[in-house]
């Protein structure tokens, strides 16, 4: 029912609102006005980009602590949303969360830290960390947890907090678009969609991702190059690292980020230089590289084979796209050290401030919601998903040499291709 008293505007109004310089937002009908603040948002300014002009309730219950929405006030424009509306869904998401609120979930972290900060140098381990600490703090306080990420990310990993959370901020918000999520925009190595073939713009890297001769060839045999490539991920990692902190965007704390990124590339090189021989060199490089490449693999595992979709993400059907675009891995419980939590992705992905140790215990809420309002749960078998994923690959693959002078199909090609 409409208040008399209150100013309002439309959906159609605010959507007007939507790029730099005029971005307004609905929070549970009232219109925020963060145009001037955009530069200063912790989470960088992509994010407020992307859904600008539209209301963002679940988002912002899902990334922000209670202490957020104090905040809110010195923006407030003075207007409402005239025809907000509540999904049911939205409503047992929201609700959801207050819960969990109320049950301590978001502060019970639980991760043993110390234990982990002392065999931190194992690689393995640094990604998680690096992942937890950008995600909500792990540490008594937040300069702590500053350093966790400079230490596990920058100075032992080498690669940048600042980039990783640039590009993890618009996974999460773009969960799966083809065009808004870079965590899927892998031309010319990868294509898990045939739309890749028509040449999409990435409106993350602001480029086009032009679907040429060479792509097509890569793409071609992408079910066979997919795990000889994951072994080298970290490479583009440092490299993504190394153009965002030397390009012209405002990167926060950019001389420190640089600097302990430097780190990296002091201890690295000088620790492998001073192996015996340039065999144990190798060997030594070979097993580094493909530690990180299994959690980029699982990383991949989680999205690669689900739903995809084309355009902007929207605020009005969060909970939806998260859990079609998300894939659980399902695991025992003595397994969880080996996912770094990243198994119970569709419960991170709705609550990416929960603690990792958290995340098996709300799974049956989750479930529970998904089965209620018709939604999918996917969850998959380490195995399966692989095969999923495997799958994903070899069936754009196989459409990609349909655009090309496809291999003659002769009893050997038949055989191999059948196989995957």
């Amino acid at each position: 029912m409409v208040d008399s008293t209150k100013k309002y505007i439309s959906t159609n109004e605010l959507k007007t609102h939507n790029k730099k310089g005029d971005i307004w937002i609905s929070i549970q009908g009232k219109i925020y006005d963060i145009s001037m603040w955009v530069d200063s948002h912790p989470g960088g300014e992509h994010p407020l980009l992307i859904l600008a002009g539209q209301d963002v309730t679940d988002v912002f219950i899902a990334f922000h602590p209670g202490s957020a929405w104090h905040e809110l006030d010195k923006f407030f424009s003075g207007f409402h949303l005239k025809d907000y509306k509540v999904s049911a869904v939205s409503r047992d998401y929201r609700n959801l969360a207050s819960q969990f609120a109320k049950m301590g979930l978001f502060e019970k972290k639980g991760h043993g830290m110390c234990a982990l900060m002392c065999v931190v140098l194992i690689l393995f381990a640094c990604g998680w960390i690096g992942h937890d600490s950008s995600h909500y703090q792990t540490m008594a306080s937040p300069r702590y947890n500053r350093l966790a990420q400079l230490l596990s990310a920058n100075c032992l990993l080498g690669v940048s907090t600042a980039y990783w959370k640039w590009n993890h901020n618009a996974h999460h918000i773009a969960c799966n678009s083809l065009e808004f999520d870079p965590d899927i925009q892998h031309v010319p190595v990868f294509a898990v969609s045939t739309e890749f073939f028509r040449s999409l713009t990435s409106k993350f890297y602001d480029r086009k991702m032009s679907f040429d001769r060479v792509s097509r060839f890569l793409v071609s045999y992408q079910h066979w190059t997919f795990y000889p490539v994951l072994c080298f991920s970290r490479i583009h990692l440092w490299v993504q690292s190394a153009i965002m902190l030397l390009s012209k965007r405002d990167v926060p704390d950019r001389g420190v980020e640089i600097l302990s990124v430097l780190v990296f590339w002091v201890w690295y090189p000088l620790l492998v230089s001073r192996l015996p021989n340039w065999g144990e060199r190798i060997a030594f490089l070979v097993v580094s590289f493909a530690v990180v490449g299994i959690q980029q693999l699982q990383f991949s595992l989680n999205h690669f084979s689900t739903s995809v979709y084309l355009g902007a993400p929207s605020g009005n059907d969060w909970f939806e796209k998260q859990t079609s675009g998300s894939l659980d891995i399902s695991c025992p419980s003595w397994m969880d050290w080996f996912h770094g939590g990243l198994q119970f992705q569709i419960e991170h992905h709705l609550f990416p401030r929960l603690p990792r140790n958290q995340l098996r215990k709300i799974s049956t809420f989750v479930k529970q919601l998904c089965a209620t309002h018709n939604l999918s749960y996917n969850c998959a078998s380490f195995s399966k998903a692989n095969a999923m994923t495997i799958q994903t690959l070899h069936a754009a693959a196989l459409k990609a040499r349909d655009l090309t002078n496809p291999v003659p199909k002769n009893l050997v090609w038949e055989a191999v291709n059948t196989l995957g």
